[in-house]
Order: structure tokens, then C-alpha cells, then sequence
């Protein structure tokens, strides 16, 4: 049966304890709204975890756009029900209070460089400083082993890695391959706001990534993303934001279809009135 704590005190005191018994603590944030995305994160978990925590909370530093922020589903009992059903040992389930007790004011600042001035990073200023701020909190209460995080959030897992790096924590990143809807979607909590016909158009931004990876030795990469970019354009309530070849490390523009490794497609659409985000490794 799930434990459920309110309250980081007693979280952080339990898990030193299992801890100090020799068990491997393993992690999953996530913000709520869970799909089987969270829950192949939570299999992962379990395969490689003794013991596995998930925390439910919904950061209000990481949204530059407040709407989106209030728009976020609530689905929390849900949740529970299904962490449990998946055999999630532990539950953090804190308020803003208890994640920021002194306050939202970030107390540590990092420069991750590119990393976060490039895609999501150009378009949502400040959304990665909220993620690095909340994720570090989060890390510091659990005290895990290993974090589990998804890869359709490309860019957040390579900042969660700096963060780790840059604060000499001794965590592991295991990064987890992005789950999808039969039709292509990339699985999202976002994707339950969507009209049916918006849902049926939302299948063109992983199809528009994947023509850039079925023809990247083909084409030049500015022609490659000139027709992403008109095919999502031209399909029914879908406007791009964005689509970008980079090097998945460090985050450096790629214009040139020579390179044979370290290269990710990255894009994001509205749908409707629903921004959605997407990737896919060119290798």
C-alpha cells in the first residue's frame, strides 16, 4: 500500500532510514494528471529501485504562462489510485508551502548555457530556472538514489543532468525513452485538453519529426525543416512554434546533415489553443 507524506520532515527522515538499511531509492516527480507515460516511468523505477517514491506537485515557477499554470488538470485521487495500482511504495504530496518555505525566490543560481537559451528556453524565459529550482528541492527532500525522467522533455533531462553535475550530487539520471499513442502522439498531460478534432490533427508534429529523421542523409537540414514546418502548418488548428536540429548534448544549432551522431530533432506546435512539445534522436 502507498504511504502518502504531507510533509517533508517526516518524508526525508524515512527514506535516511531505508537508506541506512542498504535499499536503493529510486524517483519519479511528476506534476499530477499521470498517463501511461508516468506510469512506464514508475516500471523503470521499479526495475531498477528498491524502493520507489513519486511526488505529485505543480510548480508554479516553471509556468511563464499563468494560464496554463491554472489550466493544469487536477487529478490527484486518480493519481493515487493509479501510483498504487503500479506499486509505488512512497507518495510526496506536499503544498507550495512546504516545497518553498522560505519563500519562491530562487536561492541558488546556475548557468547552464545553451542548454537553456535554445527551443523551449527561447520561447518560456525562465521556465527552466523554475525547473531546476523545483527538481533541486525535490532531490534534497527525497535524497534518491536514481531519478527517473522522461525523454520527450529533451531539454529538461539535459538540464536536470547539469544541475546534478553542478551541485556534486551523487543521484543517477536514467533517462526514459518518450512513450506514445498508438497514432504517434507523444503521451502528455496536456493532450487531455485537446478536442477530438484537435486530437486528430496533433499527430502531425511527431510525423513532422519523423520525415526530419527519415531524411536527414537525404536533404539539407534547411530544406528538411522548411517542409516540418509547412506540414504542420497546413494541417487544421496546428501552428509551429518551433522545429530545430541540435547536438543533444550540448544544445549547439546542427546545419549541416554530415554529422553522424549526437543529433535530436526538436519541436513544438500549438494545436488549438494547446502547445505541445516532441523530439526524436536523429541516431
Amino acid at each position: 500500500m502507498i504511504k502518502v507524506y504531507t510533509t517533508t520532515k517526516a518524508l526525508t527522515a524515512d527514506i535516511l532510514a531505508l537508506k541506512a538499511q542498504g535499499k536503493i531509492v529510486g524517483f519519479v516527480p511528476t506534476m499530477g494528471a499521470l498517463h501511461k507515460g508516468h506510469l512506464s516511468l514508475i516500471e523503470k523505477c521499479k526495475a531498477n529501485s528498491d524502493v520507489i517514491v513519486a511526488s505529485i506537485f505543480v510548480n508554479p515557477t516553471q509556468f511563464d504562462n499563468k494560464t496554463d499554470l491554472v489550466k493544469y488538470p487536477d487529478t490527484t485521487r486518480k493519481d493515487i489510485t493509479m501510483l498504487n495500482a503500479a506499486g509505488t511504495n512512497i507518495l510526496y504530496l506536499p503544498t507550495s508551502k512546504e516545497v518553498y518555505p522560505n519563500g519562491m525566490q530562487p536561492t541558488e543560481s546556475f548557468d547552464f548555457g545553451k542548454v537553456t537559451e535554445v527551443a523551449e528556453g527561447a520561447f518560456r524565459p525562465g521556465h527552466f530556472d523554475g525547473v531546476a529550482q523545483v527538481v533541486g528541492l525535490l532531490l534534497d527532500y527525497v535524497q534518491p538514489n536514481k531519478l527517473f525522467m522522461g525523454m520527450k522533455d529533451f531539454q529538461q533531462c539535459a538540464v536536470i543532468d547539469q544541475l546534478i553535475e553542478l551541485r556534486n550530487m551523487d543521484i543517477e539520471l536514467v533517462r526514459c525513452k518518450t512513450m506514445r499513442e498508438p497514432d504517434g502522439l507523444a503521451m502528455s498531460s496536456r493532450n487531455m485538453r485537446l478536442r477530438k478534432d484537435e486530437r486528430k490533427s496533433a499527430t502531425i508534429l511527431s510525423k513532422a519529426l519523423q520525415h526530419v529523421k527519415n531524411n536527414f542523409k537525404k536533404e539539407k537540414i534547411e530544406t528538411l525543416l522548411s517542409n516540418a514546418i509547412k506540414m504542420i502548418d497546413e494541417t487544421p488548428h496546428c501552428k509551429t512554434v518551433y522545429i530545430e536540429v541540435r547536438h543533444s548534448k550540448n544544445m549547439e544549432k546542427i546545419t549541416d546533415n554530415s554529422i553522424e551522431k549526437d543529433a535530436v530533432v526538436l519541436g513544438a506546435a500549438t494545436v488549438g489553443s494547446v502547445r505541445l512539445i516532441d523530439n526524436m534522436l536523429l541516431f
